[in-house]
């Protein structure tokens, strides 16, 4: 469905790769008239080439309300949404309130809004959950068959459970949820990329998952059409096809260091130790159980089918090619780290006898 794209939009979430691409591109449309980028952090220099564009309003969510409201929206793009606890920011609990009460505050906002035609929320396939109880493919209808247990799957929960009770209240806004699957390409920063960047790459003992991701231009695509069409609904966003995680580690040219399954905090530590500092449950379970999701409501209703996951994982792999290389320094680290592993593992397992 296409209608008159929005005049004034509002981004959340400008100060990461994410945000700040999202509103480059819609500020650049010329179909849109304003562009506000609205974060209570700075972004970092890399970025702000892409911002030159957007008008940048520091502030948090608490303050949204009146930000919006004064900015006079048509549309808000709530991108402020974090996958992994920061230490720096509060860990666990930091990440809660951003993810979780900072939505709360946003669709305060937006309900409040008058001018309001569109609201767009950054949502992921990790709604799901990852289990030995998941089906073959996940649709946009499919419940989750257990409780997730990590900490960002369950703030996507509640999150969406907001977007839903703002659907009830604002039934004329076309409020649109994306669940994307793990973004990758060559530009893409993220714990999911940090752990293929690795030359030695740990896995669970006797489990090979089912990958999907989605490309990152792809996202911003889907994101930006999102905006300046209506497309009302909860949709997947991710690249046709599968990536086995042994087919995964292979085609980057790594080296697999199968963990037992009751070793997971300790493939956590290995990764950390390898230079990926932040690696979670989530994560960890995706690796263990696998995810896969059916997009045909997206390439229906957008008419636009994003590249298949092996396609953006061989640019990514490609890109990153001279990541390849174990340095002895890096060899070294990966020893300690795989004998701290297995001595933990041996201990625990003697413990029980």
């Amino acid at each position: 469905m296409v209608t008159s794209p929005p005049s004034v939009v509002v981004v959340t979430g400008v100060s990461r790769f994410l945000g700040a691409s999202v509103a480059a591109r819609l500020a650049a449309d010329p179909r849109i008239d304003r562009v506000v980028g609205l974060d209570p952090h700075d972004p970092p220099a890399r970025l702000l080439g892409l911002l030159d564009g957007v008008e940048r309003i520091r502030a948090d969510a608490r303050a949204a309300t009146e930000a919006i409201a004064e900015l006079g929206a048509e549309a808000v793009v709530h991108l402020a949404v974090t996958s992994v606890p920061d230490p720096a920011h509060g860990g666990r609990a930091g990440m809660k309130e951003h993810n979780v009460i900072g939505t709360m505050q946003v669709l305060a906002a937006a309900q409040g809004a008058p001018n309001l035609r569109k609201l767009v929320v950054r949502s992921s396939t990790a709604a799901y959950g990852a289990s030995f109880r998941d089906p073959a493919v996940f649709t946009e209808d499919t419940e989750p068959r257990a409780v997730p247990r990590g900490p960002f799957a369950r703030d996507i929960l509640d999150i969406e459970g907001y977007v839903r009770g703002f659907r009830r209240r604002r039934p004329e806004v076309a409020a649109t949820v994306l669940r994307f699957a793990p973004m990758i390409s060559s530009s893409a920063e993220t714990s999911l990329t940090r752990y293929f960047s690795q030359p030695v790459v740990p896995t669970v003992l006797g489990r090979d998952a089912r990958l999907q991701f989605v490309h990152v231009d792809d996202a911003l695509e889907v994101l930006h059409r999102s905006v300046i069409e209506d497309h009302p609904g909860t949709f997947n966003v991710a690249g046709s096809g599968v990536l086995m995680l042994s087919q995964a580690v292979r085609r980057a040219g790594r080296i697999a260091v199968p963990l037992p399954e009751t070793g997971l905090s300790t493939a956590a530590a290995l990764v950390r130790r390898l230079g990926v500092e932040q690696i979670g449950l989530d994560q960890i379970d995706l690796f263990v159980h696998g995810r896969v999701v059916d997009t045909s409501r997206l390439i229906r209703e957008f008419g636009f089918t994003p590249r298949t996951t092996a396609i953006a994982f061989e640019e990514f792999i490609q890109s990153h090619a001279e990541g390849s290389s174990l340095t002895a320094d890096r060899l070294a680290a990966a020893e300690r780290a795989i004998l701290d592993g297995i001595r933990q593992v041996r201990a625990a397992a003697g413990g029980d006898h």
